[in-house]
């Protein structure tokens, strides 16, 4: 029952600073589903029926939490603070997602794949955002060593897609409502479109995610670093396609939202693809400031392939000999 599921609401007073409310998790997300004048079918589409969504919101039934997070994302309110209780069998599933997330992050494609098959074993074929999850992070792990092709990627990732937006087109993105997983996998397939020299669509992808997230989202904070993700992807794609302008306005933005929000997972890679940019339109300075700041940066955070990469291109570039 909803009586064990609130959003927390932060608010400020004058007299006394931030307080906190509880109000029913339900009552919310009727309350914001009707602020954005969205149908109960727009929001639950390919996360649960709108009989469910109706009871969630009327506190007759409580979903999972992965049900309750992706609603939330949909909603453009992705870091409400909720409590809900988890079954076992749920926090197992939680505790693998993790693991899978952090091999991808470290491209451990042997642990990866077997956290995957533990986590298909507990998953239920009506569980879509889960199987969602296991097709993209299957994609992602099998892409580093190669045992899919590009096609059988972005098959698998369109596959992962249509589970919960059945009616995706990807030349026009901003029709439909996504959770985070599906806003990661459209930019996996705009990743690909670039190692197939496929730039134009490329591009095109990241402008409209771009601007979904602009719109759906109130500031980057309440984004849950999405906005930073699509910021860094999109920068990458335009320094690869010559477009440094551009490439390096977008970089600059995503370096200085890093900074203020205090998430600094594609801080190094911002930071490496303005250096770049600013040499080749000529701003020496600023590049070579810029590599530094990758650099040791990389160093501190343990990702030595992105120490590779600038190392590599500092000395190219600037003739900049990092050896320590």
């Amino acid at each position: 029952m909803n009586h064990i599921l609130y959003k927390i609401v932060r608010y400020r007073t004058k007299s006394r600073g931030f307080l906190m409310n509880c109000i029913y998790i339900g009552t919310f997300i009727k309350q914001r589903r009707k602020e954005l004048k969205l149908t109960q079918e727009q929001v639950c589409s390919g996360i649960c029926d709108p009989v469910t969504l109706s009871r969630i919101e009327n506190g007759k039934q409580t979903p999972s939490k992965s049900v309750i997070s992706a609603l939330l994302q949909r909603l453009g309110m992705p870091e409400a603070r909720y409590y809900v209780l988890e079954s076992k069998n749920e926090l197992e599933i939680e505790a693998l997602k993790k693991d899978i997330i952090a091999c991808g992050v470290t491209r451990n494609v042997s642990l990866g794949f077997e956290k995957l098959s533990q986590l298909e074993n507990l998953t239920v074929s009506d569980d879509h955002l889960t199987r969602q999850f296991i097709l993209r992070s299957k994609a992602l792990l099998g892409s580093f060593d190669k045992r899919y092709t590009y096609d059988e990627q972005i098959d698998m990732l369109m596959s992962a897609i249509h589970l919960t937006v059945p009616d995706f087109n990807i030349e026009e993105i901003n029709k439909c409502l996504y959770a985070f997983d599906e806003i990661k996998a459209i930019i996996q397939i705009a990743n690909i479109y670039l190692n197939l020299n496929r730039n134009d669509q490329a591009i095109d992808i990241f402008y409209q995610l771009l601007k979904y997230v602009r719109n759906h989202y109130r500031e980057v904070i309440t984004s849950g670093k999405i906005t930073l993700l699509v910021l860094y992807n999109y920068a990458r794609a335009l320094d690869l396609c010559g477009r440094y302008e551009d490439g390096m306005k977008l970089a600059k933005e995503g370096r200085d939202a890093c900074i203020q929000y205090g998430h600094y997972q594609t801080l190094p890679g911002c930071l490496e693809i303005y250096a770049e940019c600013c040499h080749f339109l000529g701003m020496d300075d600023e590049s070579t400031e810029a590599y530094y700041q990758a650099y040791y940066l990389c160093k501190l955070i343990g990702r030595k392939e992105d120490l590779e990469i600038t190392r590599n291109e500092a000395k190219k570039y600037l003739n900049i000999d990092f050896k320590h």
